[in-house]
């Protein structure tokens, strides 16, 4: 046992969760069904990563902020959040119009309660900037979190040293935890992996291939061309080694878990394992987790024009641009929520 743990330590993290990957597809698609304890991996893996999350957030902006002042390039890192954003909607929108898709809908259920107008979703955005810091924190309202951690580690400048070290210290652990429940990624995944094979079986990947493709694709040209164009226009240098890194090491985990909050630590970790600035990516990560949501927005739009095509509503140029600007804005609304983006998809 000695050994096999030697063995499997040995390999690099990309390479246990690629394992995790196939082992959890091939039990999936040729073994027994529902088998507990391995779709118990996956729960607790994702319960893990959310749970320490909002508290990683939290602390580190606040230990960040009480230190120092916000990074000048804040700006520009905003600015490239929301040009990214609305790339991402408008390659989804271009794609649907190139590969129309319709769908076979089923007979609705019971829905939550849903968004009416875009005047609705700035007001839950507003509601949650305010929210109560101890219930943000329970229910995972990162904008929430941002904003009582940036308000809390601005007025901390002002305490005493020992305090200010209070906090970093409990970052510090809490970093800690986050690398711990890391180290599980290629057993979380490996359930993930089993329970969506297992449920679903090779034949939704039939029936909704091309559903499939247009939305992996549109991600796909996001993350490999999009992306690296802004980093390219930036910094003037070939963006892929650094692109390539980071869908290396973030990538897996954010499209598997489909949530960016459970991410954050992921890419917490690669910041630092890429020697970038605390200061910076203590703010910018827990940031981008809440609005740049390129995913949420690609999803959002395809699907609406799924429906629309489906419904055989026409759709012109210029209910497609408002659609774009409508799932940018929509898609910060989804707060790092697996799957939180079909919940906007009836706006």
């Amino acid at each position: 046992m000695k050994a096999i743990a030697n063995a499997w330590t040995s390999l690099s993290l990309i390479k246990r969760i690629v394992s995790g990957l196939i082992i959890g597809a091939l039990i999936g698609l040729f073994g027994p069904k529902d088998i507990i304890v391995i779709e118990l991996l996956g729960t607790l893996f994702v319960n893990a990563l959310k749970a320490v999350a909002p508290l990683l957030v939290f602390f580190l902006v606040i230990n960040a902020l009480s230190r120092t002042k916000l990074p000048k390039s804040m700006r520009t890192v905003i600015v490239l959040y929301v040009i990214s954003t609305l790339c991402a909607a408008f390659t989804a929108v271009l794609a649907s119009f190139a590969f129309p898709i319709t769908l076979t809908l089923a007979d609705p259920g019971e829905t939550e309660a849903i968004p009416s107008d875009i005047g609705e979703v700035l007001m839950t955005l507003l509601n949650n900037m305010v929210a109560n810091p101890v219930d943000a924190l329970v229910n995972a309202n990162y904008l929430g979190i941002l904003v009582w951690a940036i308000v809390l580690g601005i007025a901390m400048r002002y305490t005493s040293e020992a305090t200010r070290d209070f906090f970093s210290n409990i970052s510090h652990a809490i970093s800690a935890i986050v690398r711990w429940v890391i180290a599980c990624a290629p057993f979380g995944i490996l359930g993930l992996i089993y329970t969506s094979v297992s449920e679903n079986g090779p034949e939704i990947f039939i029936e909704y291939g091309q559903l499939l493709a247009v939305l992996l694709g549109c991600m796909f040209f996001v993350a490999l061309v999009v992306n690296p164009l802004l980093v390219f226009l930036n910094i003037r240098k070939n963006p892929y080694p650094l692109v390539l890194r980071c869908l290396k090491y973030g990538g897996i985990t954010a499209f598997f878990t489909r949530s960016s909050a459970a991410n954050i630590p992921v890419n917490m970790d690669l910041c630092r394992r890429l020697g970038l600035h605390k200061d910076t990516y203590s703010v910018a990560i827990p940031l981008g987790a809440t609005v740049n949501m390129a995913g949420a927005a690609v999803t959002i739009s395809v699907m609406s024009m799924a429906a629309a095509h489906t419904m055989g509503i026409d759709v012109n140029p210029i209910t497609a641009a408002i659609l774009c600007v409508l799932a940018a804005v929509s898609a910060c609304g989804a707060s790092g929520v697996a799957g939180g983006s079909l919940m906007l998809i009836p706006l």
